[in-house]
């Protein structure tokens, strides 16, 4: 069972060919952080439109790729939502035309969802139940997962995404855009006890909150007169001590919900889950507790159409295929 899967949820165009979602044919993603850069983030409507200059090309490369051609698909799976409007619904009208003009099966796929089986593209995969921690620029949550649709969600981010807080940290001290990557590198040459930035834990709550850690990074900033001039050193300091504070709160929160759902599986996944620090204390925290923790690999964390297309599979399998009036949606819960 051959499907294509398309993701057009924020800033990356991506296309893939998932076989039994589980073995990746192709995995084509055209990356937009070069228009972005300069504007400090996302502009969506600069997104929207290099989305269709790209799908078309990037999704031929998928095919390519995969050495098959659009007779060869079961199904073609589109990102939904949740994600930019402008952006998603270029995907899911080149996906919706596609599919018509070919008559080939459409299926809707929630993007956290795609995050969550993006564990079963590699070895070894996790069986369930378990808990998944997403983390990204637009999300941050836990999930217990007991099954294909069966989805309970055990707490999200009431503010601020851990991906978000990056963004914005980063910007504040002028390592520019994307944030993520900026902060892990500078990090790794600071240290992380130098700052007592405040945690959020939240307290009999699976919830996350990380709109005071990122007004404390900012309030330091200003009374510091930074970082105009600042040395490296400072900067790394920063950078360090913002980063252990996201993620004593991340790992801190999933052990708590292995230990209250009792199940000693976790599922690490979206862009922050590419974030060193954090896949590194995670695996630390679960080897102490005798807790199973599966971390795809850092190109399978960040937006992709290959965990589209693995989620694709099993609402193919299950007969859950989209109409033609499919409409991207901009908050789409799980």
């Amino acid at each position: 069972m051959l499907i294509l899967g398309i993701d057009t949820s924020c800033d990356d165009t991506s296309a893939s060919v998932v076989e039994n979602g589980t073995h990746i044919r192709s995995n084509i993603i055209s990356n937009q952080s070069a228009i972005h850069r300069k504007y400090g983030g996302i502009v969506p409507e600069l997104a929207s439109r290099r989305h269709i200059e790209m799908i078309w090309p990037v999704v031929d490369e998928a095919l390519s790729v995969a050495d098959i051609s659009l007779a060869n698909l079961s199904g073609i799976s589109v990102c939904q939502g949740p994600g930019l409007i402008g952006s998603l619904l270029v995907g899911c009208s080149f996906a919706k035309s596609v599919c018509y003009s070919n008559s080939i099966p459409l299926i809707a796929i929630n993007h956290l969802e795609g995050h969550i089986f993006s564990s079963f593209l590699e070895e070894p995969r996790p069986s369930f139940p378990f808990i998944a921690l997403i983390v990204s620029g637009g999300h941050t949550c836990l999930y217990r997962i007991d099954g294909f649709g069966r989805y309970r969600e055990l707490g999200r981010t009431r503010d601020d995404a851990a991906g978000e807080a990056y963004d914005k940290v980063s910007k504040l001290l002028g390592l520019g855009y994307p944030g993520g990557p900026a902060i892990d590198s500078l990090a790794k040459e600071g240290n992380p006890h130098t700052i007592n930035f405040p945690r959020s834990y939240l307290p009999d709550s699976f919830d996350f909150s990380f709109s005071g850690l990122k007004t404390a990074v900012l309030n330091f900033v200003k009374s510091n007169h930074m970082p105009h001039g600042t040395e490296h050193s400072a900067l790394s300091d920063i950078a360090a001590s913002f980063q252990a504070s996201v993620v004593d709160v991340l790992v801190r929160k999933a052990l708590l919900a292995v230990q209250k759902e009792n199940v000693f599986r976790i599922v690490l996944s979206g862009g922050v889950a590419a974030n060193s620090e954090l896949r590194k204390r995670l695996k630390e925290m679960c080897d102490s507790k005798g807790i199973k923790v599966f971390i795809p690999s850092v190109p399978l964390c960040t937006d992709n159409a290959a965990m589209i297309a693995a989620a694709g599979h099993h609402h193919l399998v299950a007969g859950d295929i989209a109409g033609l009036d499919l409409n991207p949606k901009a908050y789409l819960p799980l």
